[in-house]
């Protein structure tokens, strides 16, 4: 088994595993669960977080230079090493950004697609409920319900920021950080391969254009070079007509 076969066979389940814990974590800080109903979701989100462990095992196991890999690969072991903080434990799902990318392709009209549906969509959705689990419950709380969160979530990614709901708690605000920079790194990108589309499109139309443009002139040389070679061969044949 190398490393780069582990991360194919890989790739899939672990973005199962990163939706079940989702669904899970949504479902326990909409629904506000409590007691038993909470005690299962609470099991199965530790359950994917063994899923991770395991995952980073493996990769730090199997990768010819551990060391550096190790390295390269920080993030992942903050993910692995923040399972008691439940806002932050929406870290493991970078992993549904990773493998969408690679799964839609390098095109750049596949990137766009994927940034702006999967990165912009995801992030509304998980720091809508990363701040609603932390200010629910907060004193003078201004986010209380999941539609206040999520509309928060999508002025705060756009920067836009009304100033109607903000979060009062310093997890919170953390998030609310972290949600902004995001958004402008996702508006970064998306502006930066539009931009990059735009200068290949032009690049197509000028060289379409400059073929248009030499077409014509190209077939009126074909037409020189055939009146040419007859007239050579016109006079070579008249050479030997004297001759003889």
């Amino acid at each position: 088994m190398t490393h780069q076969r582990y991360r194919d066979l890989a790739e899939w389940p672990l973005m199962g595993t990163a939706l079940i814990f989702l669904a899970a974590y949504a479902w326990q800080v909409i629904g506000r669960l409590e007691g038993s109903g909470a005690s299962w979701l609470e099991a199965v989100m530790w359950a994917t977080w063994i899923v991770f462990a395991v995952d980073y095992a493996a990769n730090l196991w199997l990768a010819p230079r551990r060391w550096d890999w190790f390295v390269r690969n920080l993030h992942e072991l903050l993910i692995v090493a923040l399972p008691f903080f439940r806002p932050l434990r929406l870290l493991r799902l970078v992993t549904l950004l990773s493998v969408l990318h690679r799964t839609v392709g390098e095109t750049l009209r596949g990137r766009v697609v994927t940034y702006v549906a999967g990165s912009a969509g995801m992030l509304i959705f998980v720091g809508a409920l990363a701040v609603l689990d932390v200010e629910q419950s907060a004193p003078d709380a201004k986010i209380v319900t999941f539609g206040d969160a999520l509309w928060w979530a999508i002025t705060t990614i756009t920067t836009v920021g009304y100033g109607d709901l903000y979060p009062v708690t310093p997890i919170g605000r953390l998030v609310a950080a972290a949600l902004m920079m995001s958004g402008i790194a996702v508006l970064g990108v998306v502006t930066a391969s539009i931009a990059s589309w735009l200068v290949q499109r032009v690049e197509d139309t000028a060289e379409s254009v400059a073929e248009a443009v030499e077409e014509p002139v190209r077939a009126e040389v074909a037409e020189l070079v055939a009146e040419i070679s007859a007239l050579r061969r016109e006079i070579a044949e008249l050479k030997e007509n004297r001759t003889v």
